[in-house]
């Protein structure tokens, strides 16, 4: 999957390079590490390294133990002499961003007698059990007294676990072919003294040598280290708009066309049966269920298209279901469930399938009157339908211009009709595109046939279901710049989504 830096002449090494995996809870995730000598700076990974040892286990065990020290093993078992391994474990999903750090120094010791001190400079994060965790190792600027180190990216949560005043130590060596490295000096800091540059001025350390300073009466230090630029970009996460006072604002739209079925009939995707909810009461409250937790106010819009309804009788496209066009909403997930049941003796079945004026609707709420500036309101439309569309081409404009809003849009295939249509407006295979070919700004539609959830749980259809919200939401306050109305920053990290940011 992935491999360190190599570390030469040490027996000792502490790599600093991060390895990123994605973690699932529920699998088994099986991990090897190979420990090897190389010959050269070209062989990484040829037969000539040498062998030092590996060990297996399971990502679920070092995440479970956080820090994780096992015997390095040689072929048939054999341990490798006293070898050990020791692997560290950190959550960097649901992080606050990253900062990118750019170092120098000046005035530094000079170490070696034909030339200058080769430097390079390590941080250290000192954990809350008084452990030192590596954070990054610059690399070596060769004969130079002066050095201005390449600027380097870090998360916060590697720096300092979000906590700006979490103590960092500092080192700075002389490079040694060898390994055995000369130390010049050491200095403490933490992020929240780092930021001060924010204000124009450049941060400043001496860098100590403890010994010298124990032993020499004039010594003041062994050279200064400026931290000279610091660029922070911080990355919020789903709960970080959640926590911050977002509402998930749920409408749900069905349909009623008359493919469904005459609801008397107990063949009707409609049928209302005494003894169990038909699927189309299924989708709905499993999806619903969790939606309403992000609710406030626990009110759901509920609308309906493709039936003739009173008092006129002519075909809609958008009514609401509780025949109020003032106010379209039911109270809870029960409110929208009794509206359901109330409206079918009284409309006709009928067609065609449209489902584009819906979603415009939608959409035009989602914008509002005035251009967004907060992260208020996030809006997911659940429709609910058992066959084909028949005003594709409508429908992907009304995609295309609603990927723009503060939306979600979640088809659920009722029934076992032929869904192609709707694996193309999911856009998974491609970017869906409008009929003039302009592109979704951002992938906002997910199209699961309910068939496929038949006997499994409520549960697994609203994972599935709801699986890709999360990232659309972050996604559209992130492509339009808006933060988290009271962001936690220094929240600690979640695994929400159990993706890496």
């Amino acid at each position: 999957m992935d491999r360190t830096e190599v570390i030469k002449s040490n027996l000792n090494p502490v790599f600093a390079k991060v390895l990123m995996l994605d973690y699932y809870f529920e699998e088994v995730q099986k991990l090897r590490f190979e420990v090897y000598d190389i010959h050269g700076a070209h062989s990484i990974g040829t037969r000539d390294d040498d062998f030092l040892g590996g060990v297996e286990c399971t990502l679920g065990q070092i995440v479970a133990q956080k820090k994780m020290v096992k015997p390095l093993l040689l072929k048939y078992g054999k341990y490798a002499g006293k070898s050990t391994i020791t692997i560290h474990a950190e959550e960097i999903s649901g992080n606050n961003g990253y900062v990118e750090l750019s170092f120098c120094a000046k005035k530094l010791d000079d170490k070696d007698l034909f030339s200058k001190s080769d430097p390079f400079l390590e941080i250290y994060r000192i954990n809350d059990d008084g452990t030192e965790q590596l954070v990054h190792r610059t690399e070596v600027i060769k004969n130079n007294l002066n050095p201005v180190w390449e600027p380097f990216k870090v998360s916060l949560i590697s720096l300092c676990s979000c906590d700006d005043e979490r103590k960092l130590k500092c080192l700075v060596w002389d490079y040694d072919s060898r390994g055995k490295h000369d130390f010049i000096g050491e200095f403490y800091t933490n992020f929240k003294e780092m930021q001060k540059i924010s204000l124009g001025n450049k941060v400043t350390w001496e860098c100590i040598n403890p010994k010298y300073k124990l032993k020499k009466k004039n010594y003041k230090n062994s050279g200064l280290v400026i931290l000279s630029d610091l660029k922070l970009h911080r990355v919020y996460s789903f709960l970080d708009y959640i926590m911050g006072g977002c509402q998930i604002h749920f409408t749900v739209a069905i349909d009623f066309t008359a493919s469904n079925g005459d609801p008397r009939n107990s063949c009707s995707l409609h049928y209302i049966n005494p003894y169990q909810p038909n699927e189309y009461l299924k989708a709905l409250i499993a999806v619903g269920e969790i939606c309403q937790d992000y609710d406030s106010d626990k009110r759901f819009s509920a609308l309906g298209f493709g039936a003739r309804i009173p008092p006129n009788y002519e075909v809609s496209h958008d009514f609401a279901i509780n025949f109020n066009p003032e106010d379209d909403e039911c109270e809870e997930i029960q409110g929208v469930v009794e509206a359901y049941q109330n409206c079918l003796p009284k409309i006709q079945l009928y067609g065609p399938t449209n489902v584009a004026p819906i979603i415009n609707r939608i959409a035009k709420q989602a914008a509002g009157k005035e251009p967004i500036k907060d992260a208020s309101l996030y809006h997911i439309l659940l429709i609910l339908t058992d066959g084909v569309v028949t005003d594709m081409a409508d429908t992907r404009e009304a995609i295309v211009r609603a990927s723009y809003q503060p939306m979600s849009i979640i088809i659920v295939g009722v029934g076992n009709a032929d869904f192609t249509d709707m694996q193309i407006l999911d856009g998974d295979d491609g970017v869906l595109r409008s009929p003039k070919g302009e592109p979704v700004l951002r992938d906002i539609v997910q199209f699961v046939p309910f068939r496929d959830f038949k006997t499994a749980s409520p549960a697994a259809l609203a994972k599935c279901v709801l699986a890709e919200v999360p990232k659309q939401v972050v996604e559209y306050f992130s492509h339009k710049a808006i933060p988290p109305m009271n962001p936690v920053l220094n929240s600690t990290p979640n695994s929400i989504a159990n993706t890496p940011e």
